[in-house]
């Protein structure tokens, strides 16, 4: 590959994409608008940028990295997603109609309006949201390494680089538009990859031939083993249910029945989706079996597409590592703006000051990223132990807050350390992590164990929702 000309394609394509989030975001005034689009994204925005953020990092470098090592396994990522954003749209989905505006917000209704929770919650989701950017830096950085004949340092500081201008220029609505665009291009060249990959080492019964048969076994499990397998699947799931991003998108929404429709959409498309990445992993492996980092399979497996196809698919992959991580980029704003500063200050943001505070809170969130990013080269080992110890006690906390009304602050609390404090004893074990493949399972159990015996030993909430949502609403929009 011609690294020169890679570098100036790519410079051209993100400045294309840049104007236009300028374009449709020029005349954006208050902080509402930059961080939730002014809460009117249609289905159509709202789709695109699902899709855009889900075939992004996760299934273009991790994925694909997992079908490379364990061939039908490479689904399990995909699998994981759908299940988890088709669970969203039918729980979560009329969440929207609450006017949240960070997920802090919502488990502050859930738990009678404690601000000890509301507060916690702030920065643990302010954590994940920083964990999710920094994958997206790493996976950025991976492309950028490899297409560029760069040093992977460099490449992480530049694409964090480019994260601030890709969302500091518009917001969330100019990143809606562009991971719409950019969703467009990278699914159709993973079909495009998956084909002419197979086709470019003799075909199928080539690429049989040449891969362990119990990576032929179903998802991977005669290779990868049950419990892992099922595992990851759960992982994943859980990053999408609880993770501020995809909760970004149900409070943006124009209405309930946009983000029900865009999710159940994205879900179906994404569980179809979830065999190519697999496929492009395995024949990958069969045409070069020795590679040094498996990341690096989906950039590999381009060499199977003509100079320009491949240039394009390259492209549209590294602008969607970033569309994705854009989305995080905004959850981590909108935390610091609406629950960080009030937490500091007492009170919201003043009007016209929003914007300008908004950007200038997107450049801490991106270097605080950076740093995680720095940490690891590995996009699948990265994710499941940042999902397992952020989120599994979210998870929790927001099925069982949305469902049982008798669930508290203390149990909230309760969950969410007995999840975090699970999660770190597993990865501390190297046995223990090499039998479950990652910690989310006895996470789970013992966040949900520990919070409904927490919950029903403690006294009952004192407010009712309505009171709760009240004192919520009128906090954010009387000082907004």
């Amino acid at each position: 590959m011609n690294h020169d000309n890679f570098l100036m394609w790519f410079l051209l394509y993100a400045v294309g994409m840049m104007f236009i989030g300028w374009y449709v975001t020029r005349h954006q005034k208050t902080g509402d608008d930059f961080i939730l689009g002014g809460r009117k994204l249609p289905m159509l925005l709202t789709l695109g940028s699902t899709v855009g953020t889900m075939v992004g990092t996760g299934s273009s470098i991790g994925a694909v990295s997992f079908g490379y090592a364990n061939g039908w396994a490479g689904m399990l990522y995909g699998i994981g997603g759908a299940t988890g954003i088709l669970v969203t749209a039918w729980l979560f989905g009329p969440v929207r109609n609450l006017r949240f505006m960070t997920m802090s917000e919502e488990l502050c209704y859930y738990t009678g309006g404690s601000k000890v929770v509301k507060n916690v919650v702030a920065l643990i989701i302010f954590l994940a949201s920083l964990g999710w950017l920094g994958a997206h830096i790493l996976g950025g950085g991976l492309y950028l390494a490899w297409a560029a004949d760069i040093d992977i340092t460099v490449a992480k500081i530049i694409i964090a680089v480019g994260f601030i201008f890709y969302v500091g220029i518009g917001g969330y609505k100019a990143v809606s538009w562009i991971d719409t665009l950019q969703s467009i291009v990278l699914f159709l060249g993973f079909i495009v990859l998956a084909v002419m990959s197979v086709s470019y080492v003799g075909g199928w019964d080539v690429v049989v031939a040449n891969t362990d048969p119990k990576a032929f076994t179903p998802f991977g499990i005669g290779k990868l083993g049950i419990l892992p397998a099922i595992s990851l699947s759960i992982v994943i799931c859980i990053g999408v249910l609880a993770t501020p991003s995809y909760r970004q998108r149900i409070y943006a929404a124009k209405s309930t029945t946009a983000i029900r429709q865009s999710f159940i959409i994205t879900g179906l498309l994404y569980m179809g989706f979830s065999f190519l990445p697999a496929i492009i992993g395995m024949a990958t492996h069969v045409m070069e079996p020795n590679l040094e980092n498996s990341s690096f399979a989906f950039l590999y497996a381009t060499n199977a597409l003509p100079y320009a196809l491949a240039m394009v698919v390259l492209i549209a992959g590294m602008s969607a590592n970033m569309s994705s991580g854009s989305s995080d980029a905004i959850a981590g704003v909108s935390i610091i703006l609406r629950d960080i500063y009030t937490l500091i200050t007492g009170k919201m943001p003043p009007k016209d000051k929003a914007i300008n505070l908004s950007r200038l809170f997107l450049l801490v969130v991106i270097c605080l990223a950076l740093v995680f990013a720095l940490t690891s080269n590995d996009i699948i080992g990265y994710i499941t132990k940042m999902i397992s110890t952020v989120m599994s006690g979210m998870c929790i906390s927001v099925l069982l807050g949305k469902f049982w009304m008798r669930f508290n602050w203390q149990g909230c609390i309760a969950a969410l350390l007995g999840g975090s404090l699970t999660s770190v004893a597993i990865i501390l074990n190297s046995d223990w992590s090499a039998y479950f493949g990652n910690p989310c399972i006895p996470a789970l159990t013992v966040s949900l164990v520990a919070s409904v015996l927490v919950t029903l030993v403690t006294p009952a909430n004192k407010l009712s929702r309505e009171e709760v949502l009240k004192m919520i609403t009128d906090e954010r929009e009387n000082n907004a």
